[in-house]
């Protein structure tokens, strides 16, 4: 499976929901905390759920559709009755909006369990993926899932968006354009925890939807640091979300000759300095690409660059 790109549909939106399977996005989710609000929540759980149900098994160019929710945060009291609606559906998996730590995922994983149950949905086969940092307290406890022991969790994603309004932020970036201090800080925990935890590691969203060109310098640069994937929140963002973690053939190529020239335990680092790079990726990043089942593509992103093995 594919989880590059992640687009946010709105539940409550029957017209673009039914676009949503033309976007080239890997992963749908289905949107019911942003873009439903107030009185819309009840029509965005009913036009949810048929929607999951219609293409549950649905294929599309041969690919199995990715089907995700976003529910409501514990804090709105909100998220069971979001839970009851879709499950009928069987969502491959639920993002939890400003999650603060593990015990609200083993909450929400309880309701979930039940709901397999009542469903006769094979248990534990929903996934969670929280949207951590949102807060000063929920960045701090960010580290707390790379030991969460949970099967169910799959990764971790940011929301640079909701830490700012929490905090009363006046921006959150710099002079530069790069992300300012505390937020760079909570992309990192985000990061390097999902790695810890052996989770994909989800980039934020880039809000300007008409901004293509700065998404594309986002998405490449989340890829390079080690993000698996990137939220999305329209269409036109998609392909470059695709492009840029999507392995070029040149990637895939000289990964093929870093694992012929390699002994299968022995990381890259080990390796002579004559069959090396100082910033040479190691062996189990190598293979990642070729086992990604991505695939290849021509584009402008700079290849991994190696010495040629003599």
């Amino acid at each position: 499976m594919r989880y590059r790109s992640w687009l946010y549909v709105p539940g409550d939106s029957e017209r673009k929901l039914g676009r949503a399977l033309d976007t080239g996005a890997d992963v749908i989710v289905v949107d019911l905390e942003g873009a439903a609000a107030g009185g819309a929540k009840l029509a965005a759980r009913t036009i949810a759920q048929e929607w999951l149900v219609a293409h549950r098994s649905q294929v599309l160019e041969q690919k199995p559709i990715t089907r995700w929710v976003r529910i409501n945060s514990l804090d709105s009291g909100l998220w069971r009755d979001d839970l009851v609606a879709v499950m009928p559906g069987a969502p491959e998996g639920i993002i939890l909006p400003q999650a603060a730590g593990t015990d609200a995922l083993r909450q929400i994983a309880a309701e979930i369990y039940e709901l397999e149950q009542a469903h006769r949905l094979t248990a534990g086969t929903t996934k969670i993926m929280p949207v951590v940092g949102e807060s000063a307290r929920a960045a701090l406890n960010i580290v707390s899932y790379a030991d969460a022991g949970m099967p169910r969790l799959a990764g971790l994603a940011w929301g640079p968006e909701g830490l700012r309004a929490s905090m009363g932020a006046m921006h959150q970036y710099d002079q530069k354009g790069s992300w300012s201090d505390t937020f760079r800080f909570v992309r990192t925990q985000t990061l390097l925890t999902a790695h810890a935890g052996g989770l994909m590691a989800i980039e934020a969203l880039h809000g300007d939807a008409e901004d293509l060109k700065g998404l594309k310098l986002a998405a490449r640069a989340a890829r390079a640091d080690g993000f698996t994937g990137m939220l999305a929140n329209h269409p036109a963002q998609v392909a470059e979300i695709n492009a840029a973690f999507t392995a070029v053939e040149a990637d895939l190529e000289q990964a093929r000759q870093i694992v012929a020239s390699s002994d299968e335990d022995t990381e890259v680092e080990a390796m002579p300095a004559d069959r090396r790079r100082a910033d040479l990726p190691p062996l189990k990043i190598v293979k990642q690409i070729l086992g990604s089942g991505l695939e290849p593509r021509s584009g402008e992103q700079p290849p991994l660059r190696v010495l040629r093995t003599t």
